[in-house]
């Protein structure tokens, strides 16, 4: 990257945050903090209002704002897939804003940008899983959600869980919102166990927004909260080899118990961690022939009797080796 477009590009994260350090400057751009001193000393001289604060970090007067910003046909045809794909991950609580922030992206283009945009839109369709449709009138909506986390507001919630579904209320300090397995998640202290929980955002029956700010978790980090929940330690390790057909199923179905995969001949073996054992050996009989476990013989066992009880449980009589 030459130099214009670094000090274009720190000028863009300056106005994106309250205040941006020395430190995450230098990571972004991968350069060394003496280059960062530069290029701000630099904007400063060009009349920059760049406000350096000690052991705090930089930032923009306040009521400074670059002038309109011209996308790059690339970056143009980007955001629109980003709306598209996120149009289709969010519930309607977001729908109109999103809408609203691609017109306004849209009105800013020039006519050949616009039409490679319009074209774009109209070539791509962005799928929704049918095990899990987009959701709808939800209690939860992500609005609300984003709202608690950025200004650090409990919530009040009642929860149906899964298995009996019994519904628990709970008061819970919201700490992040990740999407996976097709549903959004709320990752949150809850008061009641004492402990970080992973709330499913379609289970959540009623919410009330609570008038207190949330405790202080300066410790918590979503990122490495995530890691530890992929990197925890399971009662078993199973290896299992899938079908072609099945593996991208299995990978994303079972994505925080991954441990290894290793593409084969006609499939891939996957080495799956788990401390539920009943609850795979169900899941593994949905793949049908399309999944065949490898190691260990408990899991086979496991597995086969399974089978068995199925089998029984509609009057069909097979042999198992």
């Amino acid at each position: 990257m030459n130099r214009i477009d670094r000090l274009m590009g720190t000028m863009l994260l300056l106005q994106s945050r309250r205040v941006t350090r020395a430190e995450d400057i230098a990571a972004h751009f991968e350069i060394s903090l003496r280059t960062v001193y530069r290029d701000v000393a630099a904007l400063s001289e060009i009349g920059i209002p760049v406000i350096a604060e000690a052991g705090v970090g930089y930032s923009l007067m306040k009521g400074y704002l670059l002038p309109p910003i011209m996308f790059s046909e690339d970056e143009a045809a980007a955001l629109g897939m980003a709306g598209l794909a996120l149009s289709k991950t969010s519930d309607p609580s977001l729908d109109a804003s999103i809408q609203s922030a691609l017109l306004k992206v849209k009105a800013a283009l020039p006519d050949r940008q616009k039409s490679r945009l319009e074209r774009v839109e109209e070539s791509v369709i962005f799928g929704w899983s049918s095990h899990a449709p987009k959701p709808d009138g939800c209690v939860a909506r992500l609005v609300d959600l984003q709202t608690c986390l950025a200004e650090s507001r409990a919530l009040r919630i009642a929860y149906q869980g899964g298995g009996r579904g019994e519904v628990t209320k709970r008061d819970v300090e919201p700490l992040g919102l990740i999407h996976y397995l097709d549903y959004w998640h709320l990752i949150a202290w809850c008061r009641l166990r004492k402990d970080y929980r992973d709330f499913r955002i379609d289970r959540i029956q009623k919410i009330d927004i609570l008038d207190r700010n949330t405790e202080q978790h300066g410790n918590f980090n979503l990122q490495k909260y995530l890691e530890k929940q992929h990197d925890r330690t399971e009662s078993l390790e199973v290896k299992i080899f899938f079908k072609t057909i099945s593996v991208g199923r299995a990978r994303r179905e079972w994505s925080l118990g991954l441990v290894s995969e290793h593409e084969v001949e006609g499939g891939s073996i996957l080495v799956l961690a788990t401390k539920a054992c009943d609850w795979m050996t169900g899941w593994l009989l949905s793949f049908q022939e399309n999944a065949t476990v490898l190691e260990p013989e408990e899991m086979k066992h496991a597995l086969a009797e399974e089978a068995r009880k199925v089998a029984d449980h509609h009057a069909i009589r097979v042999t198992c080796n």
